[in-house]
């Protein structure tokens, strides 16, 4: 029987990236589109797939905030957005009815999260979290094989942490919350602060110790809620040399030893990890997305 090929798309604010394959060592026609507005983008992205032959799904790992309930008629859609143009538009919908191919879709940690279990640093896991640090903050899970959703998708950049002694003053450029986790830690806020990328200050800047301090906040309470036991950190903002072990030390001193298992410490060099997959997770994780709504397409039950 021949392997399914499956279309992928890793759709962002400032581009969506295209390819097609089957995993990790089987990805080509890979393209970058800028996004503009929505019919011009996803006209090229129908271009560009059309020219591929026998896809037999496509999957989307998509910014947000989008509908991910499948009972809602607005399921696939971006929500309301301050990106121009973009809110409400239904891009699995879009998809489906141009390429003629089931569509798979969720967000973009969601889909960054179900690939670095598959095929990443979270293989073997049973409960994973995957939280991107970049522009902004956002978080994905997959509890027992399946990502979490509840009346929408998690939000995590948004929870409000309790602020660095060195950091009182500074408001965050959240423009709904202000000093949210991601109006005081995200990429847009480390450059409002301090007016250059967090791997562009030297290593003994404050920048790193404050910016740690919050994002331990964020894996404590990842912990408390969620129990993962892989939890990997990614996006630009990660890849900072140094961030990750900070993080690590940071976490370990919050928690204060209460997330061990009986008089065990949790060992946050195993829990916290780097994307196993690099800067391939979204891709990929669109790729797992196109193979399940493949899978559910053919199944004798019908689309889940």
């Amino acid at each position: 029987m021949t392997k399914p090929r499956f279309g992928a798309i890793e759709a962002g604010g400032s581009k969506f990236l295209c390819a097609s394959g089957t995993g990790p060592d089987d990805l080509s026609d890979v393209v970058r589109i800028p996004t503009t507005g929505p019919d011009q983008t996803l006209g090229k992205v129908i271009d560009h797939f059309r020219q591929i032959a026998g896809l037999a799904a496509v999957g989307v790992a998509s910014f947000g905030p989008v509908e991910v309930d499948k009972a809602s008629p607005q399921w696939g859609s971006i929500l309301a957005t301050p990106k121009p143009g973009w809110s409400y538009c239904d891009i699995a919908g879009r998809l489906s009815k141009a390429l003629a191919v089931p569509v798979g879709f969720d967000t973009d940690v969601n889909g960054a999260v179900l690939a670095e279990q598959r095929w990443g640093a979270a293989m073997g896991s049973n409960t994973a979290a995957y939280v991107t640090v970049g522009t902004g903050i956002g978080g994905g899970f997959i509890l027992r094989g399946e990502t979490l959703h509840g009346a929408r998708h998690p939000e995590v950049g948004h929870i409000v942490p309790r602020r660095h002694p060195r950091d009182p003053a500074f408001p965050g450029t959240c423009p709904f919350h202000g000093d949210c986790l991601e109006g005081l830690a995200s990429g847009r806020a480390i450059e409002a602060r301090w007016g250059a990328t967090l791997a562009d200050l030297p290593p003994t800047h404050e920048a790193h110790e404050i910016v740690a301090w919050y994002l331990a906040q964020l894996v404590v309470a990842i912990e408390a809620f969620v129990a993962p036991d892989r939890l990997i950190l990614g996006g630009g903002v990660m890849q900072t040399p140094g961030l990750h072990a900070l993080v690590r030390t940071l976490t370990h001193d919050f928690a204060a030893g209460y997330f061990g298992v009986g008089a065990t410490d949790v060992n946050y060099d195993d829990l916290i990890r780097a994307p196993g997959l690099a800067e391939q997770s979204g891709l990929l994780g669109a790729i797992c997305l196109a193979n399940d709504a493949w899978i559910k397409s053919a199944s004798p039950l019908g689309p889940a």
